[in-house]
């Protein structure tokens, strides 16, 4: 892909990373879209984190290289809080977790595909490499079975948050939004976001990054069986439940950006919500709602049904 001038702010949440963190400033040095600044916000490391990123910093000079300290109330508020700084000016605006590994072309894919979007809010995805601790690839994420949309962002998160870029149309609407007090990921809450205000979801069908999983993922990967069970059995649970509500939360806050269409699809899922049984699926069904694969909306459906949305 031709290589644009556009800057990129790169946005870091940290919080002792120290064991992964120089492997991915090291990737994020190699990018061939060579336009960007780092910005590094800190929720209070007590490893050598700071220290890797100064480092980072004096072999850079001619980079601009930042670090701040985080509102300390975890990664997501840490993740908007750099979001909705209106300190930090660019072009586009990526996010970047502490452990990954970038591939040297990501940067140049996002703002690439995201170039045709220019004059409306956009927002950037791609599949990730799923990688061991040492980086040993296990395969690649799973491929969306359909188009992104609000009625997938509204019970599914797309992309993960380490691939995302947002163009400064995107960024504006976040920062009109407010801070999303409570949602439930950063991720989930934009491509929300994005897409119910009537931007353009873009997902890359090719990885762009090592996704490592290790003992300290947040969230991790929903690559194996044992683990697409653990999240099957939060769900119901009433973990689902929890993040939804949160989010429908953030979104109500947010409801004026929302165009027509997606504010009356949202408070069809508020109502759904309050619901079980044959009501609950015929809500479901009425809202349009859905997940990327068959089985995500045969466990969303039995979800509903016994009042787990």
């Amino acid at each position: 892909m031709q290589k644009t001038r556009t800057h990129v702010a790169i946005l870091m949440a940290s919080y002792n990373g120290a064991r992964f963190l120089r492997d991915q400033l090291d990737s994020i040095a190699a990018q061939d879209h060579d336009d960007w600044s780092l910005h590094v916000s800190d929720d209070g490391s007590h490893d050598p984190t700071l220290g890797i990123v100064a480092a980072f910093a004096r072999d850079h000079p001619g980079r601009r290289i930042v670090w701040r300290k985080g509102p300390a109330r975890g990664s997501t508020a840490n993740f908007l809080s750099l979001l909705r700084d209106p300190a930090i000016r660019a072009d586009h605006f990526a996010f970047a977790d502490q452990d990954d590994v970038w591939l040297p072309g990501k940067l140049t894919r996002a703002v690439a595909m995201l170039a045709p979007h220019a004059d409306t809010p956009a927002l950037y995805g791609s599949r990730t490499w799923i990688a061991a601790e040492d980086l040993t690839i296990r395969g690649p994420s799973p491929l969306p079975r359909r188009a992104p949309g609000f009625r997938n962002a509204l019970v599914q998160s797309l992309a993960g948050g380490n691939t995302m870029v947002l163009n400064a149309r995107a960024r504006r609407i976040a920062l009109m939004a407010g801070p999303a007090e409570g949602a439930a990921c950063h991720d989930w809450w934009l491509y929300q976001l994005v897409s119910g205000a009537g931007g353009r979801v873009v997902f890359d069908r090719v990885p762009t990054l090592l996704y490592r999983q290790h003992d300290g993922n947040q969230i991790g990967a929903n690559l194996s069986f044992h683990a697409r069970l653990r999240r099957l059995s939060g769900l119901f649970r009433g973990r689902f439940a929890e993040w939804n509500h949160a989010n429908a939360n953030a979104l109500l806050q947010a409801a004026p950006l929302l165009t027509q269409e997606n504010r009356a699809c949202l408070d069809a899922f508020i109502r759904l919500r309050g619901n079980r049984g044959l009501a609950a699926l015929r809500g479901l069904r009425a809202a349009g709602l859905c997940r990327q694969s068959r089985a995500g909306d045969l466990s969303l459906a039995v979800a509903a049904m016994m009042g787990r949305v």
